[in-house]
């Protein structure tokens, strides 16, 4: 029982991050805004969790680990009440990336100690394993629960039922042993400050990159010394985040307790598993965003239709994150690794050779078998990578850590997705727009005005609608049309084109990871 309250907490925890995306364009029509919105929501839900998870971790070991289990609890299922019920993008917000960030934040750290308190050493990989398992699933099923609720209810009944789940976990950790609380002399506030300011600059700074621009400011966007705010930000975040390193390693050397210590982070092992970890979730987020934007937005499949569409990856995700462990126990993790990234960038590139204007939603079938291969196949092996990396007392500072990268990985993923998408869908429709011979010159300068801080990414109906209240003539409504679909793909495989490149980079990596299982002779 104490283990499937433990997993139910991890299951609900990676569920928001796979349940959303097939609902995301009935999402911003509920709300007002549009996928751009919704973009910001996701990558800010992830971004709030990366920036305090260790935060959140050191609460945990002030304050008691089932209690901040517990704390967490309350604060998600508050954030998922006020989801359900959310009238506008501030609300959502708020209660979504916000609220629930919070509480994830303090839920997922303690679920890594409360194990560790509630199961003996030799049972320990065990548990550790089913509880991956259970996030393992909830991305595989989170597609299907999003789509048949979006499409028969209503996408805010998801968030109601996570607040029964809640109440329920709650019910049930009257049952969990607390961890021993860890002494701590003082909470390092600047510390917790420094990592959170400098991953939010970060982060920011990349997703609104698509409607500033990357170094040169977008015509009628924002300027700061003739550069695109977008680079200061990064440059900002990255300056903060060494400051961050500065004080810890200083914290460190004068006998403190350091939010993390730098020292531990020179450890070649964990290091190479929380990059690959970064990495993974990166080209996940990303893709998870891009393929169900095609099928729903561009194709028009319901809810549902795409849910279903993106089985295939499931399948394979539990097959290779299960089937790996216990049917090949002694095989190089390095290998694994490099053969996950490798199915990584394979569903990448052919999803990109096949994607065009007269493609369907057959094409995507291979892609995600692949991408679901090599999602499981990293699952196998890293959590163990990282966790055996160090001794059992750094346990849940490197889960701390550990989920730190992941929501850092998914944040950048959908940031730099979604503002690559838009910037080339925008650069694309307008180039098009001012060489058709069939526009007018009037509505080329209003489109060159009006559409300067970028093009939305919208449905064949919603670009219909919208050319129809702004009474364009018949002729430069198909020539609109038929740019948009151009652009609109050309977005999308800029969006492809950048996860592989990163599916690359993360290859020259895998040699950190160990080339033997931990305990192999």
């Amino acid at each position: 029982m104490v283990l499937l309250t433990l997993a139910a907490g991890q299951f609900l925890m990676t569920l928001d991050s796979s349940v959303m995306n097939v609902s995301i364009a009935t999402v911003a029509k509920d709300v007002g805004t549009t996928v751009t919105g919704i973009q910001g929501a996701i990558t800010a839900y992830t971004l709030v969790m990366a920036a305090l998870m260790i935060t959140g971790g050191k609460i945990g070991g002030l304050i008691g680990r089932k209690r901040a289990f517990s704390i967490g609890c309350v604060i998600y299922g508050a954030g998922s009440f006020t989801t359900s019920i959310a009238p506008n993008l501030p609300v959502l917000l708020f209660g979504w990336s916000f609220l629930e960030g919070v509480g994830a934040a303090l839920i997922l750290p303690a679920i890594v100690a409360l194990v560790a308190g509630n199961f003996p050493t030799a049972r320990r990989p065990a548990a550790y394993g089913l509880v991956a398992a259970a996030g393992a699933i909830a991305v595989a099923v989170g597609p299907l629960i999003g789509g048949f609720a979006t499409t028969y209810f209503s996408w805010r009944w998801v968030f109601a039922g996570e607040v029964v789940v809640v109440l329920v976990i709650l019910l049930l950790t009257r049952r969990i042993a607390d961890a021993p609380v860890e002494t701590r002399p003082k909470f390092d506030l600047v510390g917790a400050v420094l990592s959170a300011g400098g991953l939010a600059l970060f982060v920011f700074g990349i997703l609104r990159s698509g409607e500033w621009g990357w170094i040169r400011p977008h015509e009628g966007g924002p300027s700061w010394a003739h550069l695109s705010p977008t680079v200061w930000l990064v440059l900002a975040g990255l300056f903060v985040i060494y400051l961050f390193f500065a004080w810890e390693t200083r914290r460190e050397a004068q006998g403190k307790e350091p939010l993390v210590r730098p020292g531990m982070l020179r450890n070649r092992q964990l290091s190479g598993g929380l990059i690959m970890f970064f990495f993974q979730y990166l080209v996940q987020a990303g893709f998870f965003f891009v393929v169900p934007l095609f099928l729903s937005v561009t194709l028009g499949l319901s809810a549902l239709a795409t849910g279903a569409r993106l089985l295939p990856l499931s399948v394979t995700l539990l097959a290779a994150a299960i089937g790996i462990p216990r049917f090949l126990p002694q095989v190089s993790p390095r290998l694994v690794v490099r053969c996950g990234l490798l199915a990584l960038l394979a569903g990448t590139v052919v999803l990109l050779a096949a994607l065009d204007a007269d493609a369907g939603p057959e094409i995507v079938f291979v892609p995600l078998l692949l991408i679901g291969l090599g999602i499981g196949a990293l699952a196998s092996q890293l959590g163990a990578v990282t966790v055996s990396a160090v001794p059992d007392d750094q346990a849940p500072e490197v889960g701390g850590v550990q989920n730190t990268m992941t929501n850092l990985g998914a944040s950048i993923g959908t940031a730099l997705a979604g503002s690559l998408l838009i910037a080339s869908l925008s650069s694309a429709f307008l180039t098009d727009i001012e060489n058709s011979s069939a526009i007018p010159s009037r509505v080329k300068s209003q489109a060159q005005v009006q559409l300067a801080g970028g093009v939305p990414f919208i449905s064949d109906a919603d670009l219909d609608h919208a050319l129809e209240q702004a009474h364009v003539s018949p002729r430069a409504t198909d020539a609109a049309e038929n740019a948009y679909q151009d652009a609109r793909i050309t977005g999308l495989r800029s969006a492809l084109a950048i996860l592989g490149v990163m599916a690359i980079v993360a290859l020259f990596f895998a040699q950190r990871i160990p080339a033997k299982q931990p305990g192999s002779p």
